[in-house]
């Protein structure tokens, strides 16, 4: 599932998220989501959050487990 809608996630989910400094390759980054903070209820590159670690960037998918294993 990707992460366009903001009613598809929520604090403490594990999901796939691309950084800002990523973009251009579409690495993905593993981790929990601490905060939402895009207000709107749909945004078409992924609604943005902060992951538990500080890491900021915009929801690629949802519902993931990281492959290496990290959380």
């Amino acid at each position: 599932m990707d992460g366009q809608y903001r009613k598809d996630i929520y604090p403490g989910q594990q999901v796939a998220i691309i950084l800002k400094k990523d973009q251009r390759s579409g690495k993905l980054t593993y981790g929990v989501v601490q905060d939402l903070l895009t207000s709107a209820a749909f945004h078409s590159r992924g609604i943005k959050v902060r992951l538990e670690d500080g890491q900021v960037g915009r929801v690629a998918e949802t519902d993931v487990e990281d492959p290496d294993g990290d959380d």
